[in-house]
């Protein structure tokens, strides 16, 4: 049986046309599903009591079941999720004051195994179905009464290790008829998965793209990101993401979160900046987040951290020090791990 969320409109388009019902009946439909979060086809008074009769016995509407839902002092919001076989993923959502932001999850669980994700420390699952990815978003708009202003794919996982349905899900997001969320505030986040970034740079929607590096060499980088850095080392990274940004003309984002006496070293500033001269990134340093998996890593103290940011400053790189969110429900960057515990 068909699925609404894993179906594109022109695909929803073909069963309306099967039925001998007009196309239009699709972006009908669209609207009441992304627009207006309806999700129960009997709620959707402009179509025919036969039509929702229809879609009720012949379409399923598959969400994700929330389990447990925490807010932060700060207003952050975490969601757990119970999906198909068992599995469960988090999301979050973060109250700017002016506007909101959904970090998504892609993966149930995440193979790269990077030490400072609590995420990687719990092992892989599977991916999730375009439905999957789509129903978080939609689910969370619907709890928050409010359209959502951003979304970024950097819950768990990495989005470019299910790329086919990252895409598709965007496509949907994008589409002036389902949910018409601009190509400005849709940001994948990767490890450094460097297909994903080529195969970016010949996407039709100009998203934004988010690396997360945290170690300027290979030595330092095999440490913290073993998966990544061993597929894909730093050099050939920087490459990938110069040769992106030639391409597209995007600006990039360096995610680095700093460690305290791993790489928060002025040297490791200078060695940065060196790798991706040329680039014109802006740097997102991030506060470490403490995990339970891993109890020896510490976040850099406020002096370590001037001290890189002095480095940067006298090169003329931009950057901004990520403001902490979340934390103390396990819900900022590296925290999230799919369960019930916290």
């Amino acid at each position: 049986m068909n699925d609404a969320l894993e179906m594109s409109r022109e695909g929803l388009q073909e069963i309306f046309l099967k039925w001998n019902e007009p196309k239009f009946r699709a972006d009908q439909l669209c609207q009441w599903i992304y627009a207006k979060k309806i999700f129960n086809y009997h709620d959707m008074s402009n179509l025919s009591k036969e039509l929702r009769d229809k879609l009720s016995g012949n379409i399923l509407m598959s969400l994700p079941v929330l389990i447990k839902q925490l807010k932060s002092r700060d207003g952050t919001k975490k969601f757990l999720w119970q999906l198909n076989n068992n599995n469960r993923v988090e999301s979050v959502l973060l109250d700017h004051g002016n506007y909101k932001t959904a970090c998504i999850s892609t993966q149930a669980g995440c193979p790269m195994k990077c030490i400072f994700c609590e995420t990687g420390a719990n092992g892989f699952k599977r991916n999730l179905t375009q439905g999957e990815i789509l129903g978080q978003f939609l689910m969370m708009e619907k709890f928050n009464k409010a359209d959502i202003n951003n979304i970024v794919f950097m819950g768990m996982g990495e989005p470019f290790l299910n790329e086919e349905n990252l895409f598709k899900v965007i496509r949907i997001l994008n589409d002036k008829k389902m949910r018409n969320l601009g190509a400005r505030h849709i940001t994948i986040s990767t490890c450094g998965i460097i297909p994903g970034i080529e195969d970016l740079t010949g996407f039709e929607i100009p998203v934004r793209l988010s690396v997360s590096l945290h170690a300027p060499n290979d030595i330092l980088r095999n440490k913290l990101m073993p998966v990544a850095n061993n597929n894909y080392p730093v050099q050939k990274l920087a490459n990938a993401l110069k040769f992106y940004r030639s391409k597209t003309g995007e600006r990039i984002t360096i995610e680095y979160a700093l460690i305290d006496r791993v790489n928060d070293f002025p040297e490791n500033a200078y060695e940065l900046a060196a790798l991706l001269d040329g680039l014109e990134p802006y740097i997102n340093l991030i506060p470490f987040n403490a995990i339970p998996s891993r109890p020896e890593l510490k976040r850099s103290d406020e002096s370590r951290v001037k001290n890189f940011m002095a480095v940067l400053r006298e090169l003329n790189i931009e950057f901004e020090l990520r403001r902490e969110r979340g934390s103390d429900i396990m819900a900022a960057c590296g925290q999230l791990a799919g369960n019930n515990k916290q």
